[in-house]
């Protein structure tokens, strides 16, 4: 039971989502395949280097969750629905971390709550722990792209160090349409198509984008049959109800504290789980995420009972798209979006400063009788100064939070609410 409660926690930590549970149509792909990306790939004038750390992720499983559910709180005061992957954040920040310093670097550091050293090794070692099969996977997967434009030097060394520890693909290219597109066609294959782009439009001050992609699919360890999905109601905060299809089943790992109660499902081989938790009626889901913290989050799955739980999840499929610039400066993290801001590590540029600009964010996920998939995209945006019948029961047939979570290394990669269908 420890080792599930400690991978619900994970779960909470790295991937944190939040997300509208009304459908949403993919779009139709106007970007072209990786395999056509047009970008200069400078891997062949860089080689990652091998690098090897004995790191124990549980180590760190509490700063993780505390990143994860400050995030979560910052976002989740939204009153919409949406979804976001602190798991991807963290990993796109961690790589954008490498070329700051002095203020710049100390803010990063305390807001991700480690040192860079830490994030480049723990990171590299989350990442080395991945693995798939035919029946699950979580993937994860970096990039840079800087501009070929005169006016802009690149540090060697801040590329060579996110590629040895991130595992970064490195692309030069002119800052116009076609980079535009490659970076999408990147995110399009790496996400397994379940998220066509990121950028809409490069800026003309736009100098660099670090990207991670985040893909997840995985069968549930017991998949429900045509009996065990039924019709029902689901009702939002303001009293409005939906039809829904929900898929009902019993599961042993019951979750609780003064304020809500929850279970956990697991994936096959259980590696992964499903987490939700269920707000008592009285208490809005707002007013119950605003309680969360990272420690009462872990002490909540630490202490999961071995108990018979009916439950019923509701299926659901959805998106989700945000500008996380805001919810970090409130974190803390609010010199790296001025030109004040010292990156002097990463680059420079003859215009200015280089700070900054956007941290862009997508997500996708769907969860159904077979198993769920899900995929986030995270694009740091650099810029210069220049042109402008059981024991229990818990049925989520109202708003609830859920996360997806690593049973086996503590460190979650999605969390989130559902506040309508």
């Amino acid at each position: 039971m420890k080792k599930y409660l400690s991978v619900i926690t994970a779960v909470v930590l790295c991937l944190s989502l939040i997300f509208n549970f009304t459908a949403c149509s993919k779009k139709a792909s106007g970007v072209p395949p990786a395999s056509d990306i047009q970008s200069k790939d400078l891997m062949s004038e860089i080689t990652a280097s091998t690098v090897s750390y004995k790191k124990d992720i549980k180590e760190k499983s509490e700063v993780f969750t505390d990143f994860a559910v400050r995030l979560f709180k910052e976002c989740a005061k939204e009153d919409n629905n949406m979804l976001i992957s602190p798991l991807s954040v963290l990993c796109a920040l961690s790589m954008t971390a490498n070329g700051a310093e002095g203020d710049t670097l100390e803010e990063m550091e305390r807001v991700l709550g480690m040192s860079v050293d830490e994030l480049n090794a723990y990171v590299h070692t989350y990442m080395a722990l991945l693995t798939t099969s035919e029946e699950y996977k979580l993937k994860l997967a970096n990039s840079i792209w800087f501009t070929d434009d005169e006016r802009f030097s690149v540090n060697k060394e801040f590329l060579q160090v996110n590629a040895d520890h991130y595992g970064a693909d490195i692309y030069q290219a002119e800052f116009n349409d076609a980079a535009r597109d490659d970076i999408n066609a990147w995110v399009k294959d790496k996400t397994d198509e379940m998220i066509d782009s990121i950028i809409d439009k490069i800026p003309p001050d736009a100098v660099m984008y670090l990207v991670n992609a985040l893909a997840f699919d995985a069968e549930w360890e017991e998949k429900y049959g045509e009996d065990m999905i039924r019709d029902g109601v689901f009702t939002a905060e303001d009293g409005v109800t939906e039809n829904a299809k929900f898929m009902y089943s019993e599961e042993n790992i019951y979750i609780e504290d003064e304020n809500a109660e929850g279970f956990a499902k697991l994936y096959k081989d259980g590696k992964y789980a499903f987490v939700a938790l269920l707000p008592d009626e009285d208490i809005e889901l707002n007013e119950y995420i605003s309680s969360l913290s990272g420690k009462r989050l872990q002490d909540m799955l630490t202490n999961a009972q071995s108990v018979c739980v009916d439950t019923a999840i509701p299926k659901f499929e959805t998106e989700y798209k945000t500008e996380m610039s805001d919810a970090l400066k409130n974190m803390g993290m609010s010199s790296a979006f001025t030109s004040c801001a010292d990156f002097s590590k990463l680059g420079l540029s003859s215009s200015g400063p280089v700070y900054i600009n956007r941290v862009l964010h997508r997500t996708y996920i769907s969860v159904d009788e077979n198993g769920t998939k899900a995929a986030a995209v995270t694009a740091v945006e650099m810029k210069d100064e220049c042109c402008s019948v059981s024991e229990r029961s818990v049925h989520l047939d109202r708003p609830f939070v859920y996360m997806l979570i690593d049973t086996k290394t503590d460190i979650p990669f999605f969390i989130g609410k559902i506040t309508d269908i």
